[in-house]
């Protein structure tokens, strides 16, 4: 008995200047590696832009792309938008108009990084689970409280089906490997490709605990830091934090000269601000809610504590572009789910 060949799987990926090229590249290599392994197309993919032509990443390094006007009407099995940074200025009419027909045609939609921005502004994530990377967690949530918004690495809901990016986005397209053409295929691609193992969309974005590089600050420091980021929106005092955290405020002070090189205060203010740098160049939050999001009573205070730390004030922050990569604050802290 002849076995009877599937057809190819076809996948786009819709890209966006500035868009992720490691998690895009890392999203397309377990497909290539699955043709490559068993000699057959499982597996077809197509990029491609609102303008078509060369596609420039983050990261400087570009992709030739389709025009998105000139691509085929027949909708793909699964659809990728791949966007970073300013996600909000993606999605064009006629970007909207293609999702939402390939939505109603019951193609799977998709996006990796901040891509889930541009699903939901075209109305596709409603009452639907999903995930950003979680620098932009707080923004999605408050710009879409229609969504369930999750800080695991990767989210399937149905035909909807969302990634963080990063290295998660191997994670992601082995899980669609595996859920098309089983296990054993899946393996061999994760093994080809030195992928030791596969999280599953259970696993989070920021497991508790997790050291890359191993251990680096005492228990005591990392508890005093959780009972900050616990309280970005209503701050607690110092003292508050070491009896919280089982640390003298004498100790504690050692601890963040040694480890952090700044006082505990000042540290505490810096991450509120950083969240609040997300909200503002991410959002279009009045500032004063902004300041209140941040633990800031006053808004002059916030702005002239806001313009110390990044140089500028906020409203000038929101309104010069969205800062740059290379300027961004760096981790995004965020209040935690209620």
């Amino acid at each position: 008995m002849v076995e009877a060949i599937q057809p190819p799987t076809r996948l786009v990926v819709i890209v966006a200047p500035s868009f992720n090229m490691s998690a895009t590249m890392g999203f397309i290599d377990p497909f290539r590696a699955a043709n490559y392994l068993d000699g057959r197309s499982y597996f077809r993919w197509e990029f491609v832009s609102e303008s078509g032509g060369l596609c420039v990443s983050s990261n400087g390094v570009g992709i030739e792309t389709q025009a998105l006007s000139d691509f085929s009407p027949e909708p793909p099995d699964i659809a990728i938008v791949s966007t970073s940074w300013n996600p909000e200025k993606h999605l064009t009419d006629r970007l909207g108009s293609v999702l939402r027909q390939w939505a109603r045609s019951g193609a799977t939609l998709g996006a990796l990084d901040t891509g889930a921005f541009v699903l939901a502004q075209a109305g596709l994530l409603k009452g639907r689970r999903a995930t950003v990377h979680y620098e932009h967690i707080d923004a999605f949530q408050e710009l879409y409280p229609d969504i369930e918004v999750v800080e695991n690495l990767y989210a399937l809901d149905g035909n909807r089906i969302t990634c963080c990016g990063g290295g998660a986005s191997v994670d992601f397209a082995l899980q669609i490997v595996q859920g098309i053409h089983g296990s054993a295929l899946a393996n061999a691609a994760a093994r080809y490709i030195f992928h030791d193992r596969l999280r599953g969309p259970a696993a989070m974005q920021q497991p508790e605990g997790s050291e890359p590089l191993g251990a680096l600050v005492p228990a005591t420091l990392k508890a005093a830091i959780q009972v900050m980021e616990a309280h970005l929106e209503d701050p607690l005092s110092i003292p508050d934090i070491c009896e919280q955290a089982g640390v003298s405020h004498r100790q504690l002070d050692r601890l963040f000269a040694t480890y952090i090189k700044k006082t505990p205060a000042l540290y505490y203010r810096d991450i509120r601000l950083d969240r609040a740098r997300g909200l503002v160049t991410q959002t279009e939050l009045p500032i004063a809610q902004v300041a209140m999001a941040s633990g800031f009573a006053s808004q002059v205070h916030f702005s002239r504590a806001y313009k110390d730390r990044f140089g500028l004030p906020p409203s000038q922050d929101r309104t010069e572009g969205r800062v740059p990569f290379e300027y961004r604050a760096w981790p995004m802290h965020r209040k935690p789910k209620a």
